[in-house]
């Protein structure tokens, strides 16, 4: 198992959550989306600062870049983290276009940023990081 394994096992997982929370407010299923919605923020924001706090420190002092492609996912994460604030202020006003036009918008960008992560962000730490023991770490926090 390489040290980023939990990482990419735990996009899966918020991918299934958010279709859940998605497809339930489409439906003006608003308990149910507002349940899967809230289990789609927590997992989120374990799996960002899972990244921020273990991870990306990780790589940076192993590799000596504290600018780039970390410096890049930290930003989008602050996207990321924006448009689910815009969710959850739409889920509470049950307004089915603002959370559907916010979750479309978080959709794209969930699947970019995990792109880059699993291409190329991911293999680098990687390499970088060979034994470290933090894909233990990234495990016990995402299970």
């Amino acid at each position: 198992m390489s040290i980023t394994t939990p990482l990419f096992q735990h996009h899966k997982h918020c991918d299934e959550i958010f279709a859940d929370a998605e497809e339930a407010c489409a439906n003006g299923e608003w308990t149910a989306g507002g349940e899967a919605f809230a289990l789609l923020s927590n997992q989120l924001e374990a799996h960002f600062s899972s990244e921020e706090e273990l991870l990306f420190p990780a790589f940076e002092t192993a590799t000596g870049m504290t600018s780039g492609p970390t410096e890049v996912m930290r930003g989008e994460h602050r996207q990321m983290r924006d448009l689910l604030a815009q969710m959850q202020g739409a889920l509470a006003s049950r307004d089915g276009d603002a959370f559907g036009g916010a979750a479309e918008t978080l959709l794209i960008l969930m699947q970019q940023h995990n792109m880059k992560e699993e291409n190329i962000l991911y293999p680098m730490c990687d390499n970088a990081l060979g034994s470290s023991d933090v894909g233990a770490a990234l495990a016990e926090r995402l299970s």
